[in-house]
Protein backbone atom coordinates (compact mmCIF):
# COMPACT_ATOMS: atom_id res chain seq x y z
CA UNK A 1 0.00 0.00 0.00
CA UNK A 2 2.59 2.17 0.87
CA UNK A 3 4.54 1.63 -2.34
CA UNK A 4 1.56 2.29 -4.24
CA UNK A 5 1.49 5.34 -2.71
CA UNK A 6 4.93 6.73 -3.06
CA UNK A 7 4.46 5.79 -6.77
CA UNK A 8 1.57 7.99 -7.31
CA UNK A 9 3.47 10.61 -5.39
CA UNK A 10 6.52 9.90 -7.75
CA UNK A 11 3.94 9.52 -11.02
CA UNK A 12 2.59 13.01 -10.73
CA UNK A 13 5.10 15.22 -9.49
CA UNK A 14 7.08 13.79 -12.13
CA UNK A 15 10.70 13.94 -10.75
CA UNK A 16 12.32 14.56 -14.18
CA UNK A 17 11.28 17.34 -15.70
CA UNK A 18 13.27 17.73 -18.52
CA UNK A 19 13.46 15.32 -21.08
CA UNK A 20 15.42 15.42 -24.83
CA UNK A 21 14.32 13.29 -27.84
CA UNK A 22 17.57 12.60 -29.90
CA UNK A 23 16.86 10.60 -33.21
CA UNK A 24 18.26 10.58 -36.47
CA UNK A 25 15.22 10.54 -39.43
CA UNK A 26 15.69 8.03 -42.27
CA UNK A 27 16.20 9.50 -45.68
CA UNK A 28 12.91 7.81 -46.39
CA UNK A 29 10.13 8.09 -43.52
CA UNK A 30 10.05 4.72 -42.35
CA UNK A 31 8.23 3.46 -39.02
CA UNK A 32 10.88 4.31 -36.38
CA UNK A 33 10.36 8.16 -37.57
CA UNK A 34 6.60 8.05 -37.30
CA UNK A 35 6.99 5.93 -33.80
CA UNK A 36 9.38 8.86 -32.24
CA UNK A 37 6.96 11.28 -33.72
CA UNK A 38 4.07 9.90 -31.62
CA UNK A 39 5.70 9.52 -28.40
CA UNK A 40 7.35 13.42 -29.02
CA UNK A 41 3.41 14.19 -28.63
CA UNK A 42 2.46 11.76 -25.63
CA UNK A 43 5.40 12.98 -23.58
CA UNK A 44 5.18 16.88 -24.16
CA UNK A 45 1.46 16.86 -22.62
CA UNK A 46 3.05 14.95 -19.30
CA UNK A 47 6.89 16.53 -19.67
CA UNK A 48 9.04 19.30 -20.44
CA UNK A 49 10.41 17.97 -24.06
CA UNK A 50 12.92 19.37 -26.35
CA UNK A 51 14.03 17.17 -29.48
CA UNK A 52 17.37 17.00 -31.00
CA UNK A 53 16.58 15.48 -34.60
CA UNK A 54 19.42 15.03 -37.04
CA UNK A 55 19.00 14.08 -40.85
CA UNK A 56 21.12 11.80 -43.16
CA UNK A 57 21.93 13.56 -46.47
CA UNK A 58 22.21 11.88 -49.63
CA UNK A 59 25.57 14.24 -50.57
CA UNK A 60 28.16 12.79 -47.99
CA UNK A 61 30.63 15.69 -46.55
CA UNK A 62 34.22 14.83 -45.95
CA UNK A 63 33.46 15.54 -42.15
CA UNK A 64 30.87 12.81 -42.75
CA UNK A 65 33.61 10.50 -44.10
CA UNK A 66 35.59 10.95 -40.82
CA UNK A 67 32.94 10.82 -38.63
CA UNK A 68 32.27 6.90 -40.82
CA UNK A 69 36.00 5.81 -39.08
CA UNK A 70 35.32 7.76 -35.83
CA UNK A 71 32.35 6.69 -35.19
CA UNK A 72 32.46 10.34 -33.86
CA UNK A 73 30.43 13.30 -35.63
CA UNK A 74 31.95 16.23 -34.36
CA UNK A 75 29.42 18.94 -35.91
CA UNK A 76 26.55 17.22 -34.16
CA UNK A 77 28.46 16.54 -30.95
CA UNK A 78 28.57 20.07 -30.69
CA UNK A 79 24.55 20.59 -31.41
CA UNK A 80 24.10 18.65 -28.54
CA UNK A 81 26.16 20.42 -26.69
CA UNK A 82 24.32 23.37 -27.38
CA UNK A 83 21.26 21.57 -27.13
CA UNK A 84 22.16 20.92 -23.04
CA UNK A 85 23.59 24.53 -22.41
CA UNK A 86 20.32 25.98 -23.36
CA UNK A 87 17.37 23.47 -22.52
CA UNK A 88 19.31 21.35 -19.16
CA UNK A 89 18.23 17.99 -19.27
CA UNK A 90 17.43 15.72 -16.94
CA UNK A 91 16.92 12.91 -18.95
CA UNK A 92 17.97 11.82 -22.83
CA UNK A 93 15.52 9.56 -24.70
CA UNK A 94 17.68 8.22 -27.62
CA UNK A 95 16.32 6.37 -30.95
CA UNK A 96 17.93 5.90 -33.97
CA UNK A 97 22.24 7.08 -34.50
CA UNK A 98 23.13 6.16 -37.87
CA UNK A 99 24.70 7.69 -38.82
CA UNK A 100 24.49 11.56 -38.56
CA UNK A 101 23.97 11.38 -34.48
CA UNK A 102 26.88 9.50 -34.44
CA UNK A 103 27.86 7.29 -31.57
CA UNK A 104 29.87 10.44 -30.08
CA UNK A 105 26.62 11.77 -28.46
CA UNK A 106 26.69 8.87 -26.12
CA UNK A 107 30.40 10.02 -24.69
CA UNK A 108 28.74 13.55 -24.28
CA UNK A 109 25.66 12.71 -22.57
CA UNK A 110 28.25 10.78 -20.17
CA UNK A 111 30.53 13.51 -19.48
CA UNK A 112 27.53 15.98 -18.68
CA UNK A 113 26.24 13.28 -16.40
CA UNK A 114 22.26 12.69 -18.07
CA UNK A 115 20.71 9.85 -17.49
CA UNK A 116 20.28 8.35 -20.64
CA UNK A 117 18.18 5.30 -21.92
CA UNK A 118 17.91 4.18 -25.67
CA UNK A 119 15.53 2.61 -27.42
CA UNK A 120 15.83 -0.05 -30.18
CA UNK A 121 13.48 -0.31 -32.95
CA UNK A 122 14.73 -3.02 -34.99
CA UNK A 123 17.58 -6.41 -34.88
CA UNK A 124 20.33 -3.93 -36.86
CA UNK A 125 22.52 -4.00 -34.07
CA UNK A 126 22.33 -8.75 -34.61
CA UNK A 127 23.22 -7.89 -38.51
CA UNK A 128 25.76 -5.39 -38.34
CA UNK A 129 28.02 -6.27 -35.48
CA UNK A 130 30.67 -8.03 -37.83
CA UNK A 131 32.62 -8.38 -41.32
CA UNK A 132 31.45 -11.38 -42.18
CA UNK A 133 28.93 -12.53 -43.41
CA UNK A 134 28.76 -16.49 -41.74
CA UNK A 135 29.04 -14.28 -38.75
CA UNK A 136 26.06 -12.95 -39.51
CA UNK A 137 23.84 -15.95 -40.74
CA UNK A 138 25.03 -18.06 -37.60
CA UNK A 139 24.88 -20.90 -39.43
CA UNK A 140 21.46 -20.57 -41.05
CA UNK A 141 20.87 -19.81 -44.62
CA UNK A 142 18.73 -16.54 -43.98
CA UNK A 143 18.75 -14.30 -41.19
CA UNK A 144 15.23 -13.31 -39.90
CA UNK A 145 16.20 -10.10 -39.06
CA UNK A 146 16.68 -8.58 -42.22
CA UNK A 147 16.44 -10.98 -44.72
CA UNK A 148 20.36 -11.63 -45.77
CA UNK A 149 20.86 -14.53 -47.54
CA UNK A 150 23.45 -16.96 -47.52
CA UNK A 151 25.98 -16.91 -50.78
CA UNK A 152 28.67 -19.62 -51.09
CA UNK A 153 30.56 -16.94 -53.16
CA UNK A 154 30.19 -14.06 -50.67
CA UNK A 155 32.74 -13.27 -47.08
CA UNK A 156 31.95 -9.93 -47.00
CA UNK A 157 29.08 -9.06 -45.21
CA UNK A 158 27.11 -6.87 -47.20
CA UNK A 159 24.14 -5.69 -45.14
CA UNK A 160 23.47 -2.52 -47.74
CA UNK A 161 23.00 -4.68 -50.81
CA UNK A 162 24.10 -2.20 -53.22
CA UNK A 163 26.48 -0.74 -51.70
CA UNK A 164 30.39 -2.38 -50.23
CA UNK A 165 31.67 0.69 -48.72
CA UNK A 166 28.44 1.56 -46.93
CA UNK A 167 27.99 -1.86 -45.73
CA UNK A 168 31.64 -2.21 -44.52
CA UNK A 169 31.06 1.44 -42.33
CA UNK A 170 27.60 0.24 -41.07
CA UNK A 171 29.38 -2.79 -39.81
CA UNK A 172 32.12 -0.99 -37.78
CA UNK A 173 29.22 0.89 -36.66
CA UNK A 174 27.57 -2.47 -35.33
CA UNK A 175 30.33 -3.63 -33.37
CA UNK A 176 31.26 -0.45 -31.60
CA UNK A 177 27.37 0.04 -31.04
CA UNK A 178 27.29 -2.82 -28.65
CA UNK A 179 29.95 -2.12 -26.66
CA UNK A 180 28.14 1.18 -26.38
CA UNK A 181 24.95 -0.70 -25.24
CA UNK A 182 27.28 -3.08 -23.19
CA UNK A 183 27.99 0.45 -20.48
CA UNK A 184 26.22 0.46 -17.36
CA UNK A 185 24.77 3.54 -17.48
CA UNK A 186 23.22 3.64 -20.57
CA UNK A 187 19.63 1.68 -20.13
CA UNK A 188 17.48 0.44 -22.84
CA UNK A 189 14.14 0.00 -23.70
CA UNK A 190 12.57 -2.84 -26.71
CA UNK A 191 8.64 -3.27 -27.83
CA UNK A 192 9.10 -6.76 -26.80
CA UNK A 193 9.76 -9.68 -24.28
CA UNK A 194 11.41 -11.41 -27.19
CA UNK A 195 13.88 -8.74 -28.54
CA UNK A 196 14.75 -8.64 -24.82
CA UNK A 197 15.87 -11.91 -24.84
CA UNK A 198 17.76 -11.57 -28.14
CA UNK A 199 19.90 -8.60 -26.00
CA UNK A 200 20.71 -11.08 -23.08
CA UNK A 201 21.99 -13.77 -25.40
CA UNK A 202 24.04 -11.01 -26.69
CA UNK A 203 25.46 -9.86 -23.59
CA UNK A 204 23.49 -6.96 -22.54
CA UNK A 205 22.52 -7.20 -18.52
CA UNK A 206 18.89 -7.70 -18.32
CA UNK A 207 18.54 -5.68 -15.41
CA UNK A 208 18.93 -2.61 -17.83
CA UNK A 209 16.16 -3.61 -20.05
CA UNK A 210 13.00 -2.55 -20.20
CA UNK A 211 9.85 -3.72 -22.08
CA UNK A 212 8.35 -0.82 -23.88
CA UNK A 213 6.35 -0.64 -27.19
CA UNK A 214 5.67 2.54 -29.34
CA UNK A 215 2.88 4.41 -28.59
CA UNK A 216 0.69 4.34 -30.81
CA UNK A 217 -3.10 6.50 -30.97
CA UNK A 218 -5.25 3.98 -31.47
CA UNK A 219 -8.33 4.62 -33.67
CA UNK A 220 -11.37 4.35 -32.38
CA UNK A 221 -13.61 1.39 -32.74
CA UNK A 222 -17.17 1.94 -35.06
CA UNK A 223 -19.29 -0.64 -35.78
CA UNK A 224 -19.66 -0.81 -39.74
CA UNK A 225 -20.36 -3.13 -42.46
CA UNK A 226 -17.54 -4.54 -43.86
CA UNK A 227 -16.95 -5.71 -47.44
CA UNK A 228 -16.05 -8.46 -49.08
CA UNK A 229 -12.19 -7.90 -49.18
CA UNK A 230 -8.93 -8.43 -46.97
CA UNK A 231 -5.83 -6.34 -46.79
CA UNK A 232 -1.94 -6.55 -47.04
CA UNK A 233 -0.46 -3.03 -46.45
CA UNK A 234 3.73 -2.45 -46.22
CA UNK A 235 6.51 -3.06 -48.65
CA UNK A 236 6.08 -4.99 -51.47
CA UNK A 237 8.93 -7.52 -51.06
CA UNK A 238 10.83 -11.50 -50.82
CA UNK A 239 11.85 -10.69 -47.29
CA UNK A 240 7.54 -9.60 -46.62
CA UNK A 241 6.21 -13.23 -47.78
CA UNK A 242 4.26 -11.13 -50.49
CA UNK A 243 3.97 -13.52 -53.13
CA UNK A 244 3.45 -16.60 -50.71
CA UNK A 245 0.50 -14.85 -49.10
CA UNK A 246 -0.95 -14.85 -52.74
CA UNK A 247 -0.22 -18.44 -53.37
CA UNK A 248 -1.76 -19.46 -50.41
CA UNK A 249 -4.57 -16.33 -50.34
CA UNK A 250 -5.45 -18.19 -53.99
CA UNK A 251 -5.38 -21.76 -52.93
CA UNK A 252 -7.86 -20.78 -50.49
CA UNK A 253 -10.54 -20.53 -53.05
CA UNK A 254 -12.76 -18.15 -50.76
CA UNK A 255 -15.35 -17.29 -53.81
CA UNK A 256 -16.83 -13.54 -51.94
CA UNK A 257 -13.29 -12.14 -50.92
CA UNK A 258 -10.61 -10.66 -52.44
CA UNK A 259 -7.25 -9.27 -51.61
CA UNK A 260 -5.76 -5.79 -51.65
CA UNK A 261 -2.41 -5.33 -51.93
CA UNK A 262 -1.08 -1.87 -50.70
CA UNK A 263 2.18 -0.16 -50.85
CA UNK A 264 5.38 -0.40 -53.22
CA UNK A 265 8.60 -2.15 -53.61
CA UNK A 266 10.83 -4.49 -55.81
CA UNK A 267 8.49 -6.97 -56.39
CA UNK A 268 5.60 -4.75 -57.10
CA UNK A 269 5.62 -5.22 -61.03
CA UNK A 270 6.74 -9.10 -61.07
CA UNK A 271 3.89 -9.97 -58.83
CA UNK A 272 1.34 -7.66 -61.29
CA UNK A 273 2.25 -9.48 -64.05
CA UNK A 274 2.84 -12.91 -62.77
CA UNK A 275 -0.60 -13.34 -60.87
CA UNK A 276 -3.58 -11.49 -62.89
CA UNK A 277 -6.33 -12.45 -61.05
CA UNK A 278 -9.67 -10.25 -60.69
CA UNK A 279 -9.71 -11.20 -57.51
CA UNK A 280 -6.56 -9.15 -56.70
CA UNK A 281 -6.12 -5.81 -56.12
CA UNK A 282 -3.03 -4.14 -56.24
CA UNK A 283 -3.12 -0.20 -55.05
CA UNK A 284 0.07 1.01 -54.83
CA UNK A 285 0.88 3.49 -52.63
CA UNK A 286 -1.85 5.13 -50.25
CA UNK A 287 -2.01 7.75 -47.87
CA UNK A 288 -2.38 6.64 -44.21
CA UNK A 289 -5.18 8.26 -43.96
CA UNK A 290 -6.97 6.09 -47.04
CA UNK A 291 -4.96 2.93 -45.57
CA UNK A 292 -6.72 3.06 -41.99
CA UNK A 293 -10.27 3.18 -43.65
CA UNK A 294 -9.04 0.57 -46.26
CA UNK A 295 -8.62 -1.41 -42.32
CA UNK A 296 -11.46 -0.52 -41.28
CA UNK A 297 -13.79 -1.59 -44.03
CA UNK A 298 -11.86 -5.02 -44.26
CA UNK A 299 -12.68 -8.82 -43.30
CA UNK A 300 -9.60 -8.72 -41.86
CA UNK A 301 -6.12 -7.75 -42.04
CA UNK A 302 -2.86 -10.39 -43.35
CA UNK A 303 0.70 -10.10 -43.54
CA UNK A 304 2.88 -13.05 -43.95
CA UNK A 305 6.39 -11.47 -43.23
CA UNK A 306 9.76 -13.94 -43.30
CA UNK A 307 11.31 -11.70 -40.85
CA UNK A 308 11.80 -11.23 -37.02
CA UNK A 309 9.24 -7.56 -36.63
CA UNK A 310 9.81 -5.01 -34.27
CA UNK A 311 6.09 -4.06 -33.53
CA UNK A 312 3.35 -4.55 -36.12
CA UNK A 313 1.93 -0.90 -36.53
CA UNK A 314 -0.38 -1.86 -39.19
CA UNK A 315 -1.72 -5.08 -37.34
CA UNK A 316 -1.83 -2.41 -33.89
CA UNK A 317 -4.29 -0.31 -36.10
CA UNK A 318 -6.44 -3.11 -37.08
CA UNK A 319 -7.03 -4.43 -33.91
CA UNK A 320 -7.89 -0.81 -32.33
CA UNK A 321 -10.75 -0.82 -34.96
CA UNK A 322 -11.86 -4.12 -34.41
CA UNK A 323 -10.37 -5.82 -37.34
CA UNK A 324 -9.12 -9.21 -37.02
CA UNK A 325 -5.36 -10.21 -38.45
CA UNK A 326 -4.21 -13.33 -39.92
CA UNK A 327 0.18 -12.99 -39.07
CA UNK A 328 2.86 -15.71 -38.64
CA UNK A 329 3.76 -16.46 -34.83
CA UNK A 330 7.12 -14.81 -35.22
CA UNK A 331 9.34 -12.95 -33.03
CA UNK A 332 7.41 -10.80 -30.80
CA UNK A 333 4.05 -10.29 -33.28
CA UNK A 334 1.98 -12.24 -30.54
CA UNK A 335 2.65 -10.24 -27.74
CA UNK A 336 0.25 -7.91 -29.26
CA UNK A 337 -2.49 -10.30 -29.21
CA UNK A 338 -4.51 -12.03 -26.63
CA UNK A 339 -3.16 -15.98 -26.07
CA UNK A 340 -6.12 -16.84 -27.30
CA UNK A 341 -5.81 -15.61 -31.17
CA UNK A 342 -7.20 -18.42 -33.50
CA UNK A 343 -5.91 -16.78 -36.78
CA UNK A 344 -2.03 -17.20 -36.16
CA UNK A 345 -0.05 -19.60 -38.31
CA UNK A 346 3.07 -21.13 -38.09
CA UNK A 347 5.87 -18.85 -39.65
CA UNK A 348 6.66 -20.78 -43.39
CA UNK A 349 4.17 -23.43 -43.07
CA UNK A 350 2.05 -22.04 -46.29
CA UNK A 351 -0.73 -24.84 -45.41
CA UNK A 352 -1.24 -23.25 -42.03
CA UNK A 353 -1.82 -20.00 -43.77
CA UNK A 354 -4.12 -21.04 -45.97
CA UNK A 355 -6.14 -23.00 -43.65
CA UNK A 356 -6.50 -19.55 -41.51
CA UNK A 357 -7.79 -17.77 -44.61
CA UNK A 358 -10.24 -20.54 -45.05
CA UNK A 359 -11.49 -19.43 -41.46
CA UNK A 360 -12.63 -16.49 -42.97
CA UNK A 361 -15.93 -18.08 -43.91
CA UNK A 362 -16.52 -18.11 -40.35
CA UNK A 363 -18.43 -14.14 -39.86
CA UNK A 364 -19.09 -15.32 -36.05
CA UNK A 365 -15.17 -16.24 -35.79
CA UNK A 366 -14.18 -12.94 -37.07
CA UNK A 367 -15.99 -10.89 -35.11
CA UNK A 368 -14.72 -12.42 -31.71
CA UNK A 369 -11.38 -12.32 -32.94
CA UNK A 370 -12.10 -8.37 -33.72
CA UNK A 371 -13.79 -7.77 -30.56
CA UNK A 372 -10.60 -9.91 -28.29
CA UNK A 373 -8.11 -7.67 -30.21
CA UNK A 374 -9.64 -4.60 -29.53
CA UNK A 375 -9.70 -5.20 -26.01
CA UNK A 376 -6.45 -6.11 -25.72
CA UNK A 377 -4.72 -3.69 -27.68
CA UNK A 378 -6.50 -1.20 -25.93
CA UNK A 379 -5.20 -1.97 -22.64
CA UNK A 380 -1.57 -3.03 -23.52
CA UNK A 381 -0.99 0.43 -25.74
CA UNK A 382 -3.53 1.92 -23.17
CA UNK A 383 -2.00 5.92 -22.80
CA UNK A 384 -2.29 6.23 -19.18
CA UNK A 385 -0.67 2.62 -18.23
CA UNK A 386 2.35 3.78 -20.71
CA UNK A 387 2.60 7.50 -19.18
CA UNK A 388 3.28 5.91 -15.73
CA UNK A 389 5.71 2.99 -17.08
CA UNK A 390 7.77 5.92 -18.60
CA UNK A 391 7.35 8.04 -15.62
CA UNK A 392 9.05 5.13 -13.77
CA UNK A 393 11.82 4.52 -16.14
CA UNK A 394 13.11 8.13 -16.10
CA UNK A 395 13.20 8.13 -12.62
CA UNK A 396 14.50 4.46 -12.47
CA UNK A 397 12.18 3.43 -10.18
CA UNK A 398 11.91 -0.27 -10.36
CA UNK A 399 7.61 -1.64 -10.65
Amino acid sequence: MFYHLFLFIIININLVKKILVIHTNYREIGGEDVAVDNELKLLADHFEVDKLIFSNSSQITKDEIFSFFSQNNEKSNKQLIKKISTFKPDFAYVHNTWFSASLGIFRILDQHNIDTVVKIHNYRYECTKTQKSKDHLNGEDICLACGFEKNSFSYFNKYFENSFIKSYFVNRYGKKYIKVLLKNKIRILVLTNFQKNSMVNLGVNENKIKVYPNYLKLSKHSSINNENYIAYAGRISKEKGVEELIQSFLSAKLEKIKLKIIGDGPLLAYLKETYRSNKIDYLGQVDNMSVLKIIQESQAVVTATKLLEGQPTLLCEASSLGIPSIFPRSGGISEFFPESCKLSFEQFNYEDLTSKLKLLRDENLLKIEGENNCNYISNYLDEKKMITTFTQIVNNIDE
